[in-house]
């Protein structure tokens, strides 16, 4: 089994892509216009959930702040880590990855990253110059890239582009209450 924290951390010093999986990039069954389909319907879910996200972090502010900007390198394309789901909602949220997102497989096994079972996978939308192939009708995880978060660390691939910095706390506006505790 690889070390999937020794492989990220060797990703933004890769010069090449990495090699396919050793069965090839497999498929999708579900014919194109009914992905398309499903994605043109699922979208404004997506952009709405988006918004109330921005919306959320203007009103309660992560710790951390997003820096920098994308390379067009496709190393977020390349080892995309969605995690490993159980019954049969794990089984719809792989077909609902696979199919209908357009993401394979790199390794058939699960990875544990971050103490969670994750598949790593490729995007088979991915260019040869880095761009993205189906950006207007690219998943939630593409859109949300990079990930800063309210609660842990934020997920930035290294090499990718983006970097990460932190907060500078807000000074409070008016009066301390310091005053009171000085003696007079």
């Amino acid at each position: 089994m690889i070390d999937l924290d020794q492989v990220l951390e060797e990703v933004g010093d890769a010069t090449s892509e990495p090699k396919p999986p050793e069965e090839g990039i497999p498929k999708q069954w579900v014919p194109h216009w009914i992905r398309v389909s499903i994605r043109l319907i699922v979208l404004p879910l997506a952009l709405l959930d988006l918004s109330m996200q921005r919306l959320a972090r203007k009103i309660v502010r992560p710790p951390f702040i997003q820096k920098g900007g994308c390379k067009r390198r496709g190393n977020c394309c390349h080892y995309i880590m969605i995690e490993q789901g159980r019954g049969v909602f794990g089984k719809l949220y792989h077909f609902w990855n696979t199919q209908i997102n357009g993401f394979y497989l790199r390794a058939k096994e699960p990875h544990t990253y971050e103490g969670r079972q994750v598949h790593v996978m490729g995007c088979r939308y991915l260019k040869k110059d880095g761009s993205c192939g189906n950006y207007a009708l690219r998943p939630l995880v593409c859109r949300k890239w990079p990930m800063i978060e309210h609660f842990g660390h934020p997920r930035i691939l290294k090499g990718c582009g983006f970097e990460v910095g932190v907060r500078e706390p807000k000074k409070e506006k008016g009066f301390s209450l310091s005053i009171l505790d000085q003696d007079t």
